[in-house]
């Protein structure tokens, strides 16, 4: 098998040199986006006390030793969630952060360990106002591209198109034929449908196993063509960190942006109850060690935090995936950059 040139040498990095030239372009755009609408940019810091409290959410994890020669662990951050809601409890009411954060066991044409997230919060305002933060993004991405569509392997999507609102009750009858309305409190249900579609259903998959394994093989590849599909009123049990819908509180106040079939955005109303998100957090830690035999600590300066911060709504975007999608790359690492190599590999 012959093996890949490094990231470095002159013909791959002149092949990569269009896409890292529209990143910078896109990340200005951003920047300049979201101050004329009274963001202020923030850094957070990327060590933090745990790696994430969330079930599928790998960490990597690190020592501090202190002048003493103390040591603890540490983990680099999944996201810069926590810390942005701990500066919305000291009283900012409206940030953004371009992070570098760290997740381990993912690596695909659209995962790398070592990505960029935009994250961004608005105290006081509800999730429709960063539906069209979302909306407005894509536009500002597209025109510093240069780009008139977005584009992911085969399926094209107009960025200045407004996006469609749909529920995810509703993508699983349009797309799966599945009334998952029915089927909330019904795991073997769930499983008999899904296996109805053809998708493997083994003994130990949860309800929250069925219904990622369904999104991802029956609902996401149908979503964002032509124009951008905005998810929303997600089941309460997919949502570590998001408040109660009010109107049906078997469902979060939380939606998702989708572009060609690609997941770009998660945005919800924070959850700000410390006690109801302790409990999530166990109980998604419980799963984690079902599953992947670990688990994280808490963070009890985050759960203090939130005792003391306002009601807000924040949106996580991955920003590498905008850069794709507005520049028609087919892996992640063609708009990094300086990508992570494999192991025992060059990029």
């Amino acid at each position: 098998m012959t093996r890949a040139p490094p990231w470095w040498a002159r013909d791959a990095y002149a092949d990569r040199k269009p896409f890292l030239k529209a990143r910078t372009a896109i990340a200005a755009a951003v920047r300049r986006f979201l101050s004329a609408e009274g963001f202020a940019e923030v850094e957070t810091a990327a060590l933090q006390l745990s790696g994430g409290n969330e079930t599928h959410l790998s960490a990597f994890a690190t020592e501090l030793i202190d002048s003493s020669g103390a040591r603890s662990r540490l983990y680099l951050h999944t996201s810069p969630e926590f810390s942005c809601k701990k500066l919305l409890a000291a009283g900012e009411e409206r940030i953004f952060t371009l992070a570098h954060v760290f997740r381990n066991r993912e690596r695909s044409a659209l995962h790398h360990p070592e990505f960029t997230m935009l994250e961004w919060y608005r105290a006081g305002e509800s999730t429709l106002r960063l539906m069209e933060d979302c909306a407005g993004l894509l536009a500002s991405a597209a025109r510093a591209a240069g780009a008139s569509d977005f584009s992911w392997r085969e399926r094209v999507c107009d960025p200045f198109e407004e996006p469609e609102i749909v529920s995810v009750c509703d993508a699983f009858a349009t797309h799966a034929s599945i009334d998952l309305e029915a089927l909330l409190d019904d795991r073997d249900g769930l499983a008999r449908a899904a296996a109805r579609d053809g998708i493997r259903v083994v003994d130990d998959d949860s309800w929250s196993d069925l219904f990622s394994k369904i999104m991802s093989e029956k609902i996401e590849p149908m979503l964002g063509g032509e124009r951008p599909t905005i998810l929303t009123d997600y089941p309460l049990s997919e949502a570590a960190l998001a408040r109660v819908n009010p109107d049906d509180p078997r469902f979060a106040d939380r939606f998702e942006l989708y572009v060609c079939g690609v997941e770009l955005a998660n945005g919800f109303a924070e959850l700000t109850d410390p006690a109801e998100q302790r409990r999530r957090f166990e109980a998604q830690m419980q799963e984690k060690r079902r599953i992947y035999g670990e688990t994280y600590p808490i963070d009890e300066d985050f759960l203090a935090a939130l005792a003391q911060m306002p009601q807000a709504c924040g949106v996580a975007l991955g920003f590498d995936r905008l850069v794709m999608l507005a520049t028609g790359a087919d892996r992640i690492e063609q708009v990094l950059w300086t990508p992570v190599a494999e192991s025992g590999t060059s990029l």
